[in-house]
């Protein structure tokens, strides 16, 4: 980490409409800083509004109220500086491997000058020999290398991750975990994460940020790097990992517990 903010999010609030009409606030007074080359994670049960916010700073959405500027430069359309992966890998299937991975580059102009790092990303994500593979040819977990590889070869400022492991099974999970380390600890590219896995999160984050259920809003923003001295890579059976993890736990369940009820013993 850096002590650099590159992203500034303030006051923001974002409320949709449901199926009936109704009103259904989604986030409520976000505020963080993210820092340059941070790993920032945002963890919470399904509805907290992780995904809201992460398309927020994507572009694709926009709030009702408050801010996000990226470097100082306000948010308001979707930008190659900030890639995304998707749960799923969304690669174009009529595209080979080495063309997914480089479509970003064709998309912008620039293949020519730089198609030479197709090849350096293929290697960096571990698929030698799969380059004119297309996607039904190869597994999911493969898929969602060529996902990150197509994503950071552009060199965004910030990756959004949405869940971008979540399907997968955990020998794979464990194994993209360490390549998408290996990545940014080469890039330095600003990385932020949603996910619903508390070990996923303790294991490549710098912070974790809790959020409670709808309306989301921030319960607690912990310092993995600074509270525990959790270096990388970390061992997720020694005793900081677990103690970590039983915490946040019993943060999520805290932030999870309606303040309206009352409990009579």
């Amino acid at each position: 980490m850096t002590g650099d903010s590159i992203l500034e999010i303030s006051g923001v609030s974002r409320t949709y409409t449901d199926a009936n009409g109704d009103p259904v606030e989604a986030l409520q007074d976000i505020s963080l800083t993210v820092e340059k080359g941070e790993f920032f994670t945002l963890i919470g049960e399904s509805g907290c509004g992780k995904t809201t916010l992460l398309r927020l700073i994507a572009g694709l959405d926009k709030p009702e109220k408050g801010t996000i500027s990226l470097a100082g430069k306000a948010i308001k359309e979707p930008d190659p500086d900030r890639g995304y992966i998707f749960q799923q890998s969304s690669l174009f299937p009529w595209m080979t491997v080495e063309r997914n991975i480089a479509s970003g580059l064709i998309a912008r102009g620039v293949y020519e000058k730089e198609k030479g790092s197709v090849a350096e990303y293929i290697s960096l994500v571990g698929l030698e020999g799969f380059e004119k593979s297309y996607p039904h040819q190869i597994s999911g977990g493969m898929a969602q290398r060529v996902a990150i590889a197509r994503a950071l070869i552009n060199k965004p400022s910030v990756l959004l991750l949405d869940e971008p492991l979540g399907a997968l099974d955990a020998f794979t999970r464990a194994d993209i975990q360490d390549k998408l380390l290996e990545m940014w600890e080469r890039e330095r590219t600003t990385m932020i994460l949603v996910t619903h896995d508390v070990d996923e999160a303790i294991y490549l984050s710098d912070r974790i940020v809790i959020m409670t259920p709808r309306p989301g809003k921030i319960s607690e923003v912990i310092p993995v790097h600074r509270d525990m001295k959790l270096g990388r890579p970390r061992d997720r059976g020694s005793d900081d990992f677990l103690s970590l993890r039983r915490r946040i736990l019993e943060k999520l369940h805290m932030a999870g517990t309606r303040e309206d009820l009352e409990y009579v013993l």
